[in-house]
């Protein structure tokens, strides 16, 4: 059975009441509920003509105790670019499939390049296969994921997917750090903020402006907060744990401290075109200290379904799934959409205050 989130929300905004004057507290709508998705079910894909990647997925495998027998090794050409056409793509998803196992229920793919099939993301592609009619019309409606949504706690055994995410390795450096927030997210949690901005780009900021939760509410068995704002960034920020917005660049990003387990988007046309200068790339917000983000690599318009919706999001990474598994359930349509960041991050997944205050 799908998800409501924040049913109490909508009641009270529909009642007109302040929620500045309530002080919405969303804890009795949050139920721990572990992930499922463990390192022995996620398969790291590696690229043998690429040493960065070689490098970070023994990293990785060693950083969240991987079983070696999920390591898959592809030969993607060494000059590989940003996109990849149907016909390489289809001989790696064949390869990737055939070293699958039954229990692998999420992948994690060990590069940069590519990031795109045509239109589609490699990410959705792998997961969801090539969405060709999406490429007659990138503007147009998209196929519904299956996932959207979804209670389900086993993806492959439920929709016979597995779910897929992008580290990417350009930076040895940057992929190994950003592999220690993923793991470290799941030993301490710090009081953090979810920053929800309206801007004055309304082509980019009014589509998610819905899905964000009233300013000051909070969910206190999380140590979460809520400010909803109307403004176009924020700046010296020390305890960012979401950060949405939307506009084609997002400023200051730099002079954020981001909490292990961060997530963090913007609503843009271009955010997950990874070798393009014209508008932020999504790896920007990795970059600045976030475990996760998402953008788009073709031109989506602005539909709300071909992002992350704030709302859902939440509700299934506070209630304890791993970012692969929140991010993917947040996006309606997520053929032209590129998930980014460690997979496995979970800051929520056994922590529950107000539970452990009661006993």
């Amino acid at each position: 059975m799908p998800f409501k989130p924040f049913i109490f929300l909508f009641f009270c905004l529909h009642l007109g009441f302040s929620p500045a004057i309530f002080a919405l507290d969303f804890s009795s709508q949050i139920r721990t509920r572990p992930s499922q998705i463990k390192p022995e079910n996620l398969a790291v894909i590696v690229n043998e003509n690429d040493a960065n990647s070689v490098e970070v997925a023994n990293y990785y495998l060693k950083a969240r105790q991987i079983p070696a027998a999920n390591l898959i090794r592809v030969k993607l050409p060494a000059n590989v670019g940003g996109q990849i056409d149907i016909e390489t793509f289809n001989k790696l998803r064949d390869n990737i499939n055939a070293k699958l196992t039954p229990q692998i229920s999420a992948m994690v793919l060990m590069w940069k390049f590519p990031f795109a099939v045509n239109c589609n993301s490699i990410t959705s592609a792998l997961t969801l296969g090539f969405e060709a009619k999406q490429c007659e019309k990138t503007c147009g409606v998209g196929e519904k994921n299956p996932y959207f949504n979804s209670a389900s706690a086993q993806p492959f055994r439920d929709y016979n997917i597995r779910l897929s995410m992008l580290l990417p390795t350009d930076s040895v450096a940057k992929a190994k750090a950003l592999i220690d927030r993923g793991v470290l997210s799941g030993f301490a949690l710090s009081a953090g903020t979810g920053y929800f901005l309206k801007t004055n780009h309304d082509a980019n900021s009014k589509p998610r402006e819905r899905f964000f939760p009233p300013d000051l509410s909070t969910v206190r068995s999380k140590k979460l907060h809520f400010r909803t704002l109307k403004q176009n960034s924020i700046k010296d920020k020390k305890d960012v744990m979401f950060y949405f917005t939307g506009a084609p660049d997002v400023p200051d990003i730099a002079t954020l401290n981001f909490l292990p387990g961060a997530v963090a988007d913007h609503l843009t046309s271009a955010g997950g075109i990874l070798d393009q200068n014209f508008q932020m790339h999504s790896t920007k917000w990795l970059d600045a200290g976030a475990t996760g983000s998402y953008g788009t690599v073709s031109e989506p318009c602005n539909h709300w379904q071909k992002f992350p919706n704030p709302n859902i999001l939440l509700l299934n990474y506070l209630k304890g799934d791993t970012l692969i598994e929140a991010y993917w359930k947040s996006v309606a349509w997520a053929a032209q959409g590129l998930f980014i960041g460690e997979p496995l991050a979970a800051p929520f997944q056994s922590v529950d205050f107000a539970a452990n205050s009661e006993k």
